[in-house]
């Protein structure tokens, strides 16, 4: 049964992750099309603040606090969207966390932490989305990256989990529209690098303070390729020229693609201190803002 997605402005839309970066700027975006929305992150005051500001522009929203790694505070993002909106049409899976360090470097717990999130996390989004979709249709997306295909050093557990985004999200669709052929659009989204606090939030080992490679895309445009799969199933979307380029080669020349990487490291470190190491891995540390310091 093909997906029947419905237009933005009659959609309601759960976003993890709408703290700050790609997920803060789907979720504006999605409100301005007027779609309603219902955030969420770990970051309570400031998903409070964001939501405010949303309704003050005339949108509707509302925010769950919670952390995707728990599976109960999962559903109770859908919880919510059903007592609030009476249903939910997309579901995006935006929630992400980084290590910057070499693999024998990082500990497993913050290893099994960041899997926790990235994986875990988008697992039972899907999980808790499913029955959802499958009773009306609708669209799940799950944000992957470049690096669930191209291996991306000190960044070797992010790229980790990304593959394994991956392998999920394309088995699930398998099962979900090939087997059951239910009316429901699964997508991954694979942007390039972005301009968003990721490096700044991360986890670092390094002695160094960690940022990502140019060039860097803007967070709407990733915004953007969520929400047209919001509305037009789409089984994967590659975002920034480099993401397409970098696959490719990948699959093409592995050994050259291996060689490229290398070139990688110093472009993933600024010539100054660590500014916080600790990061976001096991803190709430949303801001509400967008945009990362660049290049």
């Amino acid at each position: 049964m093909p997906p029947s997605l419905k237009p933005l402005n009659q959609q309601v839309i759960v976003i993890t992750g709408a703290s700050s970066g790609i997920g803060l700027a789907t979720a504006q975006d999605a409100a301005k099309a007027g779609a309603r929305v219902v955030l969420a992150a770990r970051s309570g005051d400031v998903l409070e603040a964001i939501v405010a500001t949303l309704e003050k522009q005339g949108h509707e929203a509302i925010h769950v606090v919670a952390d995707v790694a728990e599976r109960e505070q999962v559903q109770r993002i859908a919880d919510a969207a059903i007592e609030r909106f009476g249903r939910i049409d997309t579901w995006a899976n935006v929630a992400g966390v980084t290590i910057y360090g070499k693999i024998e470097e990082v500990a497993e717990a913050d290893a099994r932490r960041l899997f926790d999130v990235n994986f875990w996390g988008m697992v039972h989004g899907s999980q808790v989305a499913l029955p959802h979709l499958r009773r009306h249709g609708g669209a799940l997306i799950n944000v992957g990256s470049e690096a669930s295909e191209v291996a991306v050093p000190l960044q070797g557990m992010y790229s980790a989990s990304k593959h394994a985004v991956k392998g999920f999200t394309d088995a699930l669709r398998i099962e979900v529209a090939g087997v059951d052929d239910a009316p429901v659009s699964i997508t991954l989204i694979q942007p390039t690098a972005v301009n968003t606090p990721l490096p700044e939030h991360a986890r670092n080992y390094l002695d160094r303070q960690p940022k990502l490679p140019t060039p860097q895309l803007d967070p709407h445009r990733v915004a953007a390729a969520i929400l047209e799969a919001a509305q037009t199933p789409t089984r994967d979307a590659k975002v920034g020229l480099m993401a397409a380029l970098d696959v490719a080669v990948e699959k093409v020349a592995p050994a050259l693609a291996d060689q490229v990487a290398v070139l990688q490291v110093p472009r993933q470190q600024r010539d100054e201190a660590p500014r916080d190491p600790v990061g976001n891995l096991f803190r709430a540390q949303g801001d509400g803002v967008v945009y990362g310091r660049g290049s």
